[in-house]
């Protein structure tokens, strides 16, 4: 045989099976390894809770963006009946002086006056109760000043001797506050403008601690000993009750100047002041 041929038959590939790693000999009486057999299950187990995990989270994702459009919408709609509103009370006011300069009667055409005017007060109490949702924070002392200033001429005509004065301490605070707070001095007021009689006072004070406290006081026959502002079914307590909740505050009502009327205090903190 010559070199060469020798050559070819030492480097031509063999034709035989690869022998495989970790095979089992036919002889072997273990069929199964059990700690494979116990980490495969649980493996199995694992992935089975992953997969559960990730459809909870897949759910839980589709909840939340439902929240977040619903949350939308309903601010949406919140500012469009706003809107709406605001658009209606200012058309029946101009219906009504309209119709004031209209009639042929003196007497009819100032009660129609008189009512075209109520309205529009109505229209700017509204409008100084939602100005602030614009804007991140106010001057509360003089939001209070406007706010009561439209309350009073909104009751002139009931109660044309109602002086409101507006007493305290310039305090800028967030917007987020400024409307809950509003809408509380707005039922207090009106609440001492129908039972009370003379002066009603607003005031605004710092407290210790970082606190601060919104007070309506008036003169009028106070509070029976026994009064719950939480156990009141009506309408205008609950609203406040419910406001002074929203604001993590704490509402209270003591005699007011020398045992003469009443006086509410809503007790508050500025949680976003970093206070």
């Amino acid at each position: 045989m010559l070199a060469s041929d020798v050559s070819r038959v030492a480097w031509r590939p063999s034709k035989a099976k690869p022998a495989t790693l970790f095979q089992r000999p036919d002889n072997c009486p273990i069929t199964t390894c059990s700690a494979i057999a116990m980490y495969e299950q649980a493996l199995k187990r694992h992935r089975a809770t992953e997969s559960r995990l990730q459809e909870a989270m897949r759910r839980e994702s589709d909840l939340l963006r439902q929240k977040d459009e619903l949350i939308l919408q309903m601010e949406i709609l919140s500012k469009e009946s706003e809107h709406r509103l605001l658009n209606g009370l200012q058309m029946i006011a101009g219906l009504l002086a309209v119709q004031s300069r209209g009639t042929g009667s003196p007497e009819a055409a100032a009660q129609l006056t008189i009512a075209a005017n109520r309205v529009a007060t109505l229209a700017r109490v509204h409008r100084h109760l939602h100005t602030p949702d614009k804007i991140e924070s106010v001057e509360f002392k003089q939001y209070l000043e406007e706010l009561c200033h439209d309350v009073a001429d909104m009751a002139s005509d009931e109660r044309p001797e109602r002086p409101i004065c507006v007493e305290g301490a310039e305090l800028r605070i967030p917007s987020a506050m400024a409307i809950p707070l509003g809408f509380i001095a707005s039922e207090l007021i009106t609440n001492s403008i129908k039972y009370a009689r003379g002066k009603i006072t607003v005031g605004l004070r710092t407290m210790p601690m970082g606190n601060y406290a919104l007070t309506v006081s008036d003169d009028g026959p106070g509070l029976p000993a026994a009064f719950d502002p939480t156990a009141m079914h009506g309408l205008g307590m609950k609203i406040i009750a419910a406001l002074v909740k929203q604001i993590h505050g704490e509402l209270h009502f003591a005699r007011g100047d020398d045992g003469h009327g009443t006086r509410f205090s809503v007790a508050f903190k500025l949680r976003d002041s970093g206070r």
